[in-house]
């Protein structure tokens, strides 16, 4: 996705990539709800095509989308009610050349994850302002067990980040699953493949933000248009 800028409301371009996303769901699939005001846009836009008479079951990714998609008249089911996801619309914070993410920012980061690896595609939606030539400048979500915070923390900043509690210490932020975030500000990552490696192997660290080989498209909204990126089919693939 090289050359792509921010151009016009973020807003606007948020929705013309969800409803052009929206428009690949179709009667009968079980659909993946992200978490994020890009995500949310997608769910609205759902709720009104479930409003003139699709039919469609939602996993929900938090319990903000799960509040989100009840108010528009999405029926929702649980991960173990159906067999697999059709397909998962969620946003991201940052997006590079090689479709790589960061997700996160608005604390599910590993629901969302779940998810997406539960789903038969995974279509991530942004404005341009998302797109990015190098990972790193958005601070990295990493979820990690609260009995571990001090020991991971140490461990990341020795591989050059500054890592923050969210929320604070005071009043750090608990997702779901009872878990803390630390958003560690990497500003470049290099060798996102070995990062995320390198975290999954430290004792405490739950999961990461990193979505790496997991969006099989991503829809841009950049001024009035819409731009759509696939992720090229391995050659074993049919």
């Amino acid at each position: 996705m090289p050359g792509e800028t921010a151009r016009g409301s973020a807003e606007a371009e948020k929705r013309l990539a969800a409803a052009r996303a929206v428009e690949l769901v179709r009667d009968g699939m079980v659909v993946g709800l992200g978490t994020g005001s890009t995500a949310s846009e997608a769910i609205r836009l759902l709720g009104d095509r479930v409003k003139d008479g699709l039919r469609i079951r939602g996993v929900p990714t938090s319990e903000v989308t799960r509040k989100l998609a009840r108010e528009c008249g999405i029926p929702m089911v649980g991960l173990g009610d159906v067999p697999r996801v059709d397909v998962t619309i969620d946003g991201a914070d940052e997006i590079d050349p090689q479709m790589r993410l960061i997700k996160g920012g608005g604390g599910a980061l590993l629901r969302e994850k779940i998810v997406a690896s539960a789903s038969g595609m995974l279509i991530i939606i942004a404005d341009a302002s998302k797109v990015v030539q190098q990972l790193g400048a958005f601070p990295l979500p990493v979820e990690v067990v609260p009995f571990a915070l001090a020991p991971v923390k140490r461990a990341i900043e020795k591989l050059g980040a500054k890592v923050v509690l969210r929320g604070g210490d005071n009043a750090p932020y608990v997702t779901v699953d009872g878990h803390f975030i630390l958003d560690c500000a990497f500003k470049r990552i290099e060798e996102p493949e070995a990062l995320a490696a390198t975290l999954a192997a430290t004792p405490g660290v739950v999961d990461t933000g990193l979505f790496l080989g997991m969006a099989d498209m991503i829809v841009i909204g950049r001024a009035d248009q819409v731009k759509t990126y696939k992720r090229p089919k391995a050659q074993n693939q049919p």
